[in-house]
């Protein structure tokens, strides 16, 4: 059988070392990857003079399956976002943001399994048209909807409820006030919601949501929404779950897919063992799934579950006195 490979980038801060204990759970759990190693952000400024190398874009290319640690985008460099480039450069259309109750964590809900599918293309949060004017009083921005991504993001987000087996899909807009763009976006949802009888739709103004989301989040089960609207929501979903070190993340384009940490890179912790590997682990099993490897995503899934239920050796932000590199053995330990 010809071995998958993989691209990995370990990013900035504490990127190499969480990437390194991710790789060692792939390994340990029977993977059978090949790697290929390529950087980006202040460790590709450093070597090659540039944040994002052209050997590192051909590399995302030919392997089409990428691994990414938390990058660092330098204030000043000319990039909106590092991230956002790369989800343009691919047309990574598709941003799945899963949270997922783990008993033993400090968060304040039990039972929550949410998935936010977020428009990554198009939106206010791609950041088209910024200009400031000469006496530096006005700035502006473009949000941009077309129906093409409106209704591929939502087709998206309906296709992989009905994959998961879940029940729900809530359309999360601005329709009221943003009539034109979100007005779009949500009349789109509508009309492919149509397709989809077995699932139940439902629509909800984006103020209201983060308030729901809040008081009462077992309602949701998928959220779809534009760009700018997810960033903030998959972000608010992640500390109904314990925060980002918790929350993994998935590019998905027609061809290509780059799985990630979403949290920053850390600096203030780097080099210091200190760092929970557990959302670039998550975002490991969201590749695994993707490759149709779902028996090797429960077994990491169930093995991560066990050492955060037990408290086993766990790190700081769980409420343990462990490392990268103890939390990283006691999974290691289960598989």
């Amino acid at each position: 059988m010809t071995k998958q490979t993989i691209t990995v980038i370990p990013g900035d801060g504490i990127g190499p070392s969480i990437i390194e204990a991710t790789l060692k759970v792939l390994d340990k759990a029977g993977c059978n990857f090949n790697y290929e190693f390529a950087d980006a952000g202040l460790t590709a400024l450093e070597k090659h003079g540039e944040l994002v190398p052209e050997e590192t874009l051909a590399l995302i290319e030919k392997n089409k399956v990428t691994l990414k640690g938390p990058l660092t985008t330098p204030v000043g460099e000319g990039f909106t976002s590092i991230n956002v480039t790369l989800r343009k450069h691919f047309k990574l259309y598709a941003n799945l943001r899963p949270v997922l109750s783990f008993k033993g964590t400090k968060a304040r809900y039990e039972n929550i399994d949410i998935l936010t599918v977020r428009e990554n293309t198009e939106g206010m949060y791609s950041g088209a048209g910024q200009c400031i004017s000469a006496d530096g009083e006005i700035a502006e921005a473009m949000s941009i909807i077309t129906r093409e991504g409106a209704e591929r993001i939502v087709r998206f987000a309906y296709e992989t409820a009905r994959k998961e087996g879940r029940k729900k899909v809530t359309a999360v807009h601005k329709a009221n006030i943003l009539k034109s763009t979100s007005g779009l976006f949500l009349k789109v949802a509508r009309d492919v919601a149509k397709d989809y009888p077995d699932i139940e739709s439902t629509e909800m103004i984006v103020d209201n949501c983060c308030m729901q989301l809040v008081m009462n989040p077992q309602q949701f089960d998928v959220i779809v929404t534009t760009n700018l609207f997810g960033d903030i929501l998959s972000d608010l979903c992640a500390g109904l779950v314990g925060g980002l070190g918790m929350a993994p993340g998935a590019n998905i384009g027609e061809d290509c897919a780059i799985f990630e940490a979403v949290h920053g890179s850390a600096p203030d912790i780097a080099g210091k063992n200190l760092a929970n590997p557990t959302s670039v682990m998550l975002a490991a099993i969201q590749m695994l799934e993707y490759l149709d490897m779902s028996d090797k995503a429960e077994k990491i899934r169930a093995a991560i579950k066990d050492v955060i239920e037990s408290g086993d050796r766990t790190t700081g932000d769980l409420g343990g006195t462990h490392g990268t590199t103890d939390f990283t053995e006691a999974v290691l330990e289960r598989l």
